[in-house]
């Protein structure tokens, strides 16, 4: 599975599981479109795999900024060590890793 997703609050919750190369690249951006199409949601955060991104997975996130933007629908970024710290035990509260908006490059 390319990836996940789920909805709270009308924000949508997207997990890619793994970095994406040339040959998925379109596959994971047109699935992110049909779930905002979809979906409408107020906000889409997007959770990236764990460690530095591929160029082929900055592709799809730039993609998917344009595409958020022309229908002014707030995207942030999510590093994947978010969702590995959920499960390892922590010893005080912690929060997710948020990029926030996501600039042109």
């Amino acid at each position: 599975m390319l990836l996940s997703h789920h909805i709270d609050a009308g924000t949508l919750y997207v997990t890619l599981h793994e970095d994406l190369d040339v040959t998925n690249r379109a596959a994971a951006a047109l699935l992110l479109q049909a779930l905002v199409d979809s979906h409408r949601p107020v906000g889409v955060v997007l959770e990236l795999p764990a460690g530095p991104p591929t160029a082929a997975t900055l592709s799809a996130v730039a993609r998917a900024k344009r595409m958020c933007d022309s229908l002014s629908v707030p995207l942030t970024l999510v590093d994947g060590t978010a969702a590995q710290d959920r499960t390892a035990p922590t010893t005080g509260p912690r929060e997710p890793l948020a990029y926030g908006a996501v600039s042109e490059a």
